[in-house]
C-alpha cells in the first residue's frame, strides 16, 4: 500500500508541475522567436560588423612623420633653444607610399575575410535551426506517448486500489496484487525515462529560444504531411547542397583568402617608398636649405620568399580540405536520402488506424479485466505490449521528422514548405 501511495503522490505533484505556464509555439512562431532571441546569432552579427570595420581599417593610408630639431645652444650668441634668425632649427615631413598594389590587396583580403564571416553565421544559423525543429518535434511526440502513460497510470492506480481491497476480503491472491503492483511500478518507470528525456529537449529548446517556460509544440495536422519524399533527383538534390550549403561556401572563401594572401605576399615583396621633405635653417651648405627626399628598402636580403612559400603552401592546403567537403557533402546528401526512404518505408508499413486500433484494444482490454473476461497475464501481456508499441510509434514518427529535417539540413535550403 505504501508502494502505491508512493506512486500517486509522484504522479501527482509531475502531473501538477507540467500544469505550469508553459509557452504554446508553433514551428513558424518558434523560428521567429529564435531569431530574435538567440545570443548566439546576435553575437555572432556583433563579428560581422567587426569584420567590416577591418575592411576599412585595411583601406587606411599609413600617417605622415614629422620631426622638428632644434638648437639646443647656441655658443657664439651664447643662447640656449636659439630658434630666431640666426639660430638653427630643421624639419622634415615623410610619407610612406605603397607599391604593387599592396593597399587594394590588402583590402580585398579584408573583404573576403567578411565574407567568411557571414558565411559562418549562415552556417551556425542551419545547425541551431536544425536543432530547434529537431527537439521541438520530438518534444511533441514525447508529449503524446507522456499523454498516454498518465492515462494508463491513472486505470492502473484505481486498479490497483480495488484490488487492495479485494485482496483484504481474500478474494485475489496476494500474488496477483504484486503482479499488477509490479505492472503499475514498471510503467511508471517508463514514464520516468520519457520524462527526463523531455526535460533534456526541453532545457535545450529553452536555451535555443532564450526563454524560461517549458514549451508546450503546436503542430496543425496539415503540417506533418508536408515531409514527403523529395520529387528531385539525387543528383540534383546533391547539387543544390554543393550551391547553397554555407560550410562549403565558407571553405571556398578560405582557399580564395588564401590565394588573396598569396599574391599579397609577392606584392610585400616588393619595397615601398618613402617621400619626404626638409627644411634647414642653417646646417645646410646655404641658409633656408630646403630638399626633397625618397627613400625604400633594397630586397637584397629579405624578398619574403618565406611567406611567399608558406602562403603557396596554404592555397594547396585550403584547396584539398575543399574538396575533401564536396566529396563529404555529396556522402551526406546520399545517406541522408537513404535514411529518409528507410524511415518512410517503416511509417508506411504501419496502417493508419493503428494507433486508434490499439486505443480501442485498450480500453477493450481494461474493461474486459474488471470484468473478469481475460487472466491477469494476458491482461499483463496486452498493457506492455501497448505501451510498447504507443512509446516505438511515437519515436518512429518523431524520426521521420529528424530524418527529413536532417536532408533540409544537409541540402542547406527548405526542400518541405
Amino acid at each position: 500500500m505504501r508502494l502505491l501511495i508512493t506512486i500517486f503522490f509522484f504522479f501527482l505533484f509531475t502531473r501538477s508541475s507540467q500544469a505550469q505556464d508553459s509557452l504554446q509555439l508553433t514551428l513558424r512562431q518558434a523560428d521567429s522567436l529564435f531569431l530574435k532571441n538567440n545570443l548566439f546569432l546576435l553575437a555572432e552579427r556583433f563579428r560581422i560588423d567587426a569584420s567590416q570595420a577591418q575592411i576599412l581599417q585595411a583601406g587606411l593610408y599609413e600617417n605622415p612623420t614629422v620631426s622638428l630639431e632644434l638648437s639646443a645652444y647656441n655658443n657664439e650668441t651664447r643662447r640656449v633653444l636659439d630658434v630666431g634668425r640666426q639660430g638653427e632649427k630643421i624639419i622634415s615631413v615623410q610619407q610612406l607610399l605603397y607599391t604593387a598594389g599592396k593597399r587594394n590587396k590588402r583590402i580585398a583580403l579584408a573583404s573576403e575575410a567578411a565574407r567568411l564571416t557571414e558565411l559562418e553565421l549562415l552556417d551556425l544559423l542551419r545547425g541551431l535551426r536544425f536543432d530547434l525543429r529537431s527537439r521541438f518535434y520530438s518534444i511533441f511526440f514525447q508529449q503524446q506517448t507522456l499523454a498516454r502513460f498518465n492515462q494508463q497510470i491513472a486505470t492502473l492506480l484505481t486498479t490497483v486500489a480495488a484490488y487492495e481491497k479485494q485482496y483484504e476480503k481474500n478474494n485475489v491472491s496476494l500474488r496477483e496484487l504484486l503482479r499488477l503492483k509490479a505492472l503499475l511500478f514498471q510503467v511508471n518507470n517508463d514514464r520516468t525515462e520519457i520524462i527526463f528525456q523531455l526535460a533534456d529537449d526541453q532545457r535545450a529548446l529553452r536555451t535555443l529560444l532564450s526563454v524560461d517556460q517549458p514549451i508546450r509544440p503546436r503542430v496543425a495536422d496539415e503540417t506533418l504531411p508536408r515531409y514527403r519524399l523529395p520529387t528531385q533527383p539525387d543528383d540534383t538534390l546533391r547539387q543544390m547542397a554543393l550551391r547553397n550549403r554555407p560550410d562549403l561556401r565558407a571553405s571556398e572563401s578560405l582557399t580564395r583568402q588564401a590565394e588573396l594572401n598569396y599574391t599579397l605576399q609577392r606584392a610585400l615583396a616588393t619595397p615601398d617608398l618613402r617621400v619626404g621633405g626638409t627644411y634647414d635653417q642653417a646646417g645646410s651648405y646655404i641658409q633656408n636649405y630646403v630638399g626633397l627626399s625618397v627613400s625604400s628598402d633594397i630586397p637584397f636580403f629579405n624578398r619574403n620568399q618565406g611567406a611567399i612559400r608558406a602562403a603557396r603552401g596554404q592555397i594547396n592546403y585550403q584547396s584539398h580540405l575543399q574538396r575533401q567537403k564536396a566529396i563529404q557533402i555529396s556522402n551526406d546528401v546520399a545517406t541522408s536520402l537513404q535514411k529518409v526512404r528507410e524511415v518512410e518505408r517503416q511509417v508506411q508499413a504501419v496502417e493508419r488506424s493503428f494507433t486508434t486500433q490499439f486505443d480501442e484494444l485498450n480500453q477493450g482490454v481494461i474493461a474486459s479485466f474488471q470484468k473478469g473476461n481475460i487472466t491477469l497475464i494476458e491482461f499483463v501481456d496486452l498493457i506492455e505490449a501497448y505501451n510498447d508499441s504507443i512509446r516505438q510509434l511515437n519515436r518512429l514518427k518523431a524520426d521521420r521528422i529528424g530524418a527529413y529535417e536532417e536532408l533540409n539540413y544537409l541540402v542547406g535550403t527548405e526542400l518541405f514548405r
